[in-house]
């Protein structure tokens, strides 16, 4: 297990960061690998949390390395963790980031305003710091 000053995030791949193509695999989600990189940067440990096995889930987590995207744990709460049927499959994570979340996805650019809380991120000019987001107030 890993201690933790900033939280755990699960996220989800079809859908969420690459457009809904499975079991082929669609293009990125408009700001979903800056967005992953830069929670990656602040301390954010990430999850692939995904219906993906066998070799789309490999494909998967391959297209997300080309990316620049390598999670902590893969459909696991951390990677030492073994599969066993009285074990429940429930993820341990604080935030879950998934399109079929009640009212669907968001957009990257509301993730990372809520959980790094800069704007401007992703305009043509220099980020400026604002408030912090609920999330990082909560996870000093």
């Amino acid at each position: 297990m890993i201690s933790q000053k900033k939280p755990i995030i699960a996220v989800d791949f079809d859908g969420t960061i690459v457009e809904n193509k499975y079991p082929g695999i669609g293009e990125p989600m408009l700001f979903a690998f800056e967005t992953l990189k830069k929670l990656q940067e602040t301390g954010h440990i990430l999850i692939l949390w995904t219906y993906r096995s066998g070799k789309s889930l490999e494909e998967a987590v391959n297209f997300c390395k080309e990316n620049g995207i390598e999670f902590y744990a893969i459909n696991r709460s951390y990677p030492e963790e073994e599969f066993s049927e009285e074990i429940s499959r429930k993820i341990q994570a604080d935030i879950f980031i998934d399109d079929r979340n009640i009212g669907g996805f968001y957009g990257w650019g509301n993730v990372y305003r809520e959980l790094i809380g800069e704007d401007d991120t992703f305009k043509n000019k220099p980020t400026k710091k604002s408030k912090k987001g609920l999330f990082n107030k909560l996870f000093k």
